[in-house]
């Protein structure tokens, strides 16, 4: 029983759903209270919890309240992205360990400042960047880094994807509450570009528009200002090119996303949900070529259990072992600031039209 841990979701919208139902997967992992304002989320999240058949599980429309009444191991932040700051910064006080969802804020500042705090407490502090638990995409990232592909030299990411999907209140409308898409979306890419580079990038430019999504919406007179489409290009300090192509109104497309890694012996890429990385030595002219295939399987029951290819599972997987063990976060404070500053400075220079000089070191 020492390895069982009990846990508490702030914010039981879609995502902390998904994190309800992925708990009740993970080993010692023991959920027994939620918390969220809005109650239909809360009763939603319920039963959830009571088809996971996952035990009694107490809910709350403070989260405080539930602090009050509950000894906790470690708790799950899935709460609108401009309240994580708010939320996190409280909870940093107590000694439990803490997993933020994605992004670690909307600001580079509210990220910085968690960062400088997280870095005088003991308990475990996890940033949900959840991609790189993607069985398929984890596969692909080993065999890089254990130099399948030579030496890296150029890195593609894209996501042609539907648009962003409703959120209680339209928060996700509005840049003001999500950072931006180049944050709230792609903060994910970003940290897998520095995951696959293992370096920081110094430069990026970036050119993108609202075009097609939102644009007959109003909430309260306001309308939406975030972005559909970009193209992103960051220069990494180890000399590797990286590239983002994001496009969220492809609603029929058949793949939602695709990474490319090309090195200077052979290209890797990896697709997702079909899950097949497929292997290219390169050869010489008029030599055949050999494209090699291979399917990455992934538990049936995580990809059932979410939206990200099983990532949430892996993911959690890996956060209950370090709970356990005590062990050092595998996606810190730092790695969610840096995917925010990367996502802000795509922004400013889809803004201005001019590249962005990045120094995260």
């Amino acid at each position: 029983m020492a390895d069982v841990k009990k846990y508490g979701v702030i914010g039981t919208g879609m995502m902390g759903r998904e994190h309800i139902r992925n708990l009740a997967l993970v080993p010692g992992a023991q959920l027994v209270a939620i918390s969220d304002p809005h109650e239909p989320s809360l009763q939603a999240a319920l039963d959830t919890s009571a088809k996971a058949a996952m035990g009694p599980v107490k809910a709350y429309t403070d989260y405080n309240a539930m602090l009050d009444q509950h000894s906790l191991d470690a708790i799950i932040i899935a709460t609108p992205n401009h309240t994580h700051f708010d939320i996190a910064a409280e909870l940093l006080d107590e000694d439990i360990a803490l997993l933020v969802e994605k992004p670690l804020c909307t600001t580079v500042t509210e990220a910085s400042q968690l960062v400088e705090r997280v870095k005088t407490r003991n308990a475990l502090f996890w940033t949900g960047l959840e991609y790189r638990y993607m069985p398929p995409v984890a596969s692909f990232i080993d065999r890089i880094h254990e130099g399948e592909i030579g030496r890296l030299q150029m890195l593609s990411i894209r996501e042609h994807r539907f648009p962003f999907l409703r959120k209680i209140g339209n928060w996700n409308r509005f840049s003001r509450n999500t950072g931006g898409t180049m944050v709230e979306k792609c903060c994910h890419f970003f940290d897998l570009m520095r995951l696959i580079v293992q370096s920081e990038p110094v430069r990026i430019y970036a050119s993108g528009a609202m075009d097609v999504n939102h644009l007959d919406e109003q909430y309260d007179g306001d309308r939406p200002d975030i972005i559909d489409n970009a193209y992103a290009v960051v220069d990494f300090r180890n000399g590797v090119r990286a590239n983002l192509d994001l496009c969220m109104f492809a609603n029929g497309s058949e793949q939602q996303e695709e990474i490319c890694a090309i090195g200077d012996t052979a290209k890797l890429e990896v697709a997702i949900p079909s899950g097949l990385v497929s292997y290219a030595p390169r050869v010489s002219m008029g030599q055949a070529k050999q494209v090699v295939r291979h399917h990455v399987e992934t538990d049936p029951s995580a990809l059932a259990a979410g939206y990200h290819h099983g990532a949430t599972y892996y993911q959690l997987l890996a956060f209950q072992a370090a709970l356990v063990n005590g062990a050092a976060p595998v996606v810190s404070a730092l790695d969610g600031l840096r995917s925010v500053a990367m996502g802000a400075a795509a922004h400013q220079s889809i803004e201005t039209g001019q590249a962005v000089d990045l120094d995260l070191s």
